[in-house]
């Protein structure tokens, strides 16, 4: 009887601590681990703070508990790629696994997954714990590329083009919600056939013209100086976090007085906006001087996909990436949104417009301008993910396997 008791009560425990865990994942996705305390979880649940801390001790245990929901699941989802023979099977799988996971979110059928890049902004140890984790389960990942007839591809190579097909499936819980859950399957069939076969129509050669980055390089003077803390803030805010993007930090970056920080930024929502706005408008120019060189839609879509990715490493980059969306108020993180949309959308007319012309296979033009903005998106991280990755080698070793194909040489 007294085991019973224990049992039922150890139930009791588990149900509860699984529902703080799911509202608290929605809560962590909606306003980043800044915005998850104890006292809006429990408020989430019908709880008191303490009995919170019942369950959960501090918010970082909390936080991290979330991240590792999903961490889990990432290694849940490798085993099962894993389960295949061949390469191209393992991609298909993992997808499969991936975006029926994303269906039954979507239909009420299961809690939903963590957004995993807010890991940097625990505090340690949660942090080192999580992010450990999570690479033991990128290294499972990477054995997809495991194959005697890929053995061409280098170990960065193979890097490379993981750090690329986690963040197809991280960007994909944005931009899925645009579509019913019944759609799912063939979207998954979409993003499998462009990750096998790239863009480009059968024969069309890799020979980007990118604008060369005197272009898109900011003008003289108070220009300059602006663009010169932006970009200190936007590496910090990559790095490290929203949270661990102190203003302390960015002056010393800078080797400037705190003062000269708030001579550039209000304040510090208005600096992560601000680093948004400038990133976006860095894409924006590389489109329209795409745009306007000579050539076919396929010759322009290269080039600017491979502009960006050598900006990335150039001293003027990064470009925030999107991870930094979750730090915003609501309201400021649906207009940055937007923008976001917009930079897609003109990368969509461009695939359509090649589709029209024959130089771009014919895929579905949102769904390819979405995966090719996560690849960009990624590749501010692409020296961290493969150390010693050469700026004029960047676009060749990730865009190009976006564009061609990830099986591609």
């Amino acid at each position: 009887m007294a085991q019973r008791g224990v049992a039922r009560a150890t139930d009791r425990y588990e149900r509860k601590r699984e529902e703080i865990l799911d509202a608290s994942t929605e809560i962590l996705n909606r306003k980043g681990v800044k915005g998850l305390t104890l006292s809006v979880a429990a408020a989430a649940v019908g709880l008191s703070t303490t009995s919170v801390t019942y369950y959960f001790k501090r918010k970082d245990e909390l936080a991290a508990a979330c991240l590792m929901r999903g961490v889990d699941w990432l290694d849940h989802v490798a085993d099962e790629a894993l389960g295949e023979a061949e390469p191209e099977a393992r991609l298909r799988r993992m997808l499969a696994a991936h975006l029926e996971r994303l269906r039954q979110t979507a239909a009420g059928e299961a809690p939903p997954l963590p957004i995993l890049s807010d890991i940097r902004a625990l505090n340690p140890p949660h942090r080192t714990d999580v992010f450990q984790a999570y690479m033991k389960v990128f290294r499972k990942m990477r054995q997809i590329f495991d194959a005697p007839d890929l053995a061409w591809l280098t170990r960065g190579r193979r890097t490379a083009r993981t750090h690329m097909l986690l963040e197809q499936i991280f960007w994909a819980a944005a931009w899925l919600p645009k579509y019913e859950p019944e759609d799912y399957g063939r979207i998954r069939d979409r993003m499998v056939d462009i990750l096998l076969n790239g863009l480009a129509v059968e024969g069309a050669e890799w020979a980007p013209r990118p604008p060369p980055m005197s272009e898109l390089a900011p003008g003289e003077g108070q220009e300059m100086s602006r663009d010169a803390f932006l970009r200190a803030a936007t590496r910090l805010i990559n790095t490290r976090g929203y949270k661990g993007a102190s203003v302390d930090k960015i002056s010393a970056e800078l080797n400037v007085t705190k003062g000269s920080f708030y001579h550039h930024i209000e304040a510090k929502d208005d600096l992560v906006v601000t680093c948004f706005e400038r990133s976006f408008e860095v894409i924006r120019r590389v489109q329209r001087l795409a745009l306007a060189r000579d050539g076919d839609q396929w010759s322009k879509l290269s080039s600017a996909a491979a502009a960006l990715a050598e900006y990335q490493l150039s001293d003027y980059g990064p470009l925030l990436r999107s991870s930094a969306l979750t730090s915003l108020p609501e309201e400021i993180r649906d207009e940055m949104v937007q923008h976001s949309t917009r930079v897609s959308d003109r990368f969509a007319s461009m695939i359509s417009d090649g589709i029209a012309e024959g130089s771009i296979r014919p895929v579905d033009p949102f769904i390819a301008a979405q995966m090719l903005n996560a690849t960009l998106n990624a590749g501010a991280e692409l020296g961290f993910w493969v150390p010693g990755v050469r700026q004029k080698a960047a676009p060749a070793v990730f865009v190009r396997p976006m564009l061609m194909g990830v099986f591609s040489r």
